[in-house]
């Protein structure tokens, strides 16, 4: 990275505190369990975990919220939770951040979605689900739609986080795109997709599937720099995309742009941790540069930095303004 694409990176950082985001997605109640193991159990042979500690996190489209928050900008929250103890605790962690819950929805027989993680010497020993998988009921959707099309005048760009959980339908999508071409302005969709029905996201404005993903939805196994442009080339024309930014790992991020070759931008994690919720901070990131007005090169490189701050740390991660800054050059 050049110098001088890096000092207007760092200036551009200060204006995410102009951006309003709206995230719509899966969300989720990431539960931590923190512990030390010193002996196997003498019933099984798995390890005993001395408790020490517990938390609870935004997930899944909640975490996208929370990373947007933790560099400065601001985002209101679209979806569903339960009529639960933990909905309740989700919407507490929201207030606490002065964050809207207008534009979330309590749903009757259905959980709110709990991913507990047992961590013990930093690493995670195991995780279970509480959940309902499955679409909302239609009653819900209606409810859904109107308060994006009241609402997504307020927004300099859109993120849809999609967990596979039920949200993100092909309705959903339709009243979504709805509510954009009534828009004023040019509102950004950014998509973090599951590779179920891709049709779901023909005309955003970008996505952000991994590798494993991208090779599913796109059926190319990629292997070589040639397969990797195979594979984005192919998601684009199926989904009438402008771009495609495919996450890679260790291996960084391939960006594919209309009428341009492939930019691939290496990793700059140091080490790596943890990748949990590593997709929510590349997609907060991203759709911020796109809200200020950066271009895709600029937004997936700072995407790129954000997302080598929280892999070098253990648990569900944001990166903060100042962290941001210090691994840009």
């Amino acid at each position: 990275m050049s110098t001088s694409i890096a000092k207007n990176l760092k200036k551009s950082i200060g204006k995410f505190k102009n951006a309003k985001i709206l995230v719509v997605g899966d969300i989720i109640v990431d539960h931590f369990i923190w512990g030390t193991v010193s002996r196997i159990s003498p019933e099984a042979p798995v390890p005993v975990v001395n408790v020490t500690r517990e938390n609870l996190l935004l997930g899944g489209a909640a975490n996208v919220l929370n990373n947007i928050y933790a560099l400065g900008a601001q985002a209101t929250i679209c979806g569903t939770i339960g009529n639960d103890f933990m909905g309740d605790q989700l919407v507490h962690l929201l207030e606490q951040m002065k964050s809207s819950t207008a534009g979330i929805l309590k749903v009757e027989d259905r959980p709110t979605t709990k991913k507990t993680r047992i961590i013990a010497q930093s690493q995670q020993v195991v995780r279970f689900d509480r959940e309902k998988i499955g679409e909302i009921p239609q009653e819900y959707f209606k409810k859904i739609a109107t308060f994006i099309k009241n609402s997504i005048h307020d927004f300099d760009a859109v993120v849809v986080s999609d967990y596979n959980k039920g949200m993100i339908t092909k309705t959903l999508m339709k009243h979504l795109g709805k509510a954009l071409s009534k828009a004023k302005q040019n509102i950004p969709v950014v998509v973090d997709p599951k590779p179920r029905d891709p049709g779901r996201f023909k005309g955003v404005t970008i996505v952000t599937p991994n590798h494993h993903e991208a090779e599913i939805m796109s059926g190319v196994s990629i292997d070589s720099e040639e397969s990797l442009v195979l594979a984005a080339e192919t998601l684009m024309d199926k989904l009438g995309t402008e771009a495609v930014l495919i996450t890679r790992g260790e291996a960084g991020m391939a960006l594919l742009e209309k009428g341009k070759p492939i930019f691939t931008i290496p990793t700059v994690a140091k080490e790596v941790y943890d990748v949990t919720g590593a997709g929510d901070t590349v997609i907060a990131t991203l759709t911020m540069g796109l809200a200020i007005g950066l271009p895709f090169i600029e937004s997936a490189t700072l995407a790129n930095c954000a997302a080598g701050v929280v892999v070098g740390k253990v648990g569900t991660a944001t990166a903060s303004t100042e962290e941001l800054l210090g691994v840009l050059p």
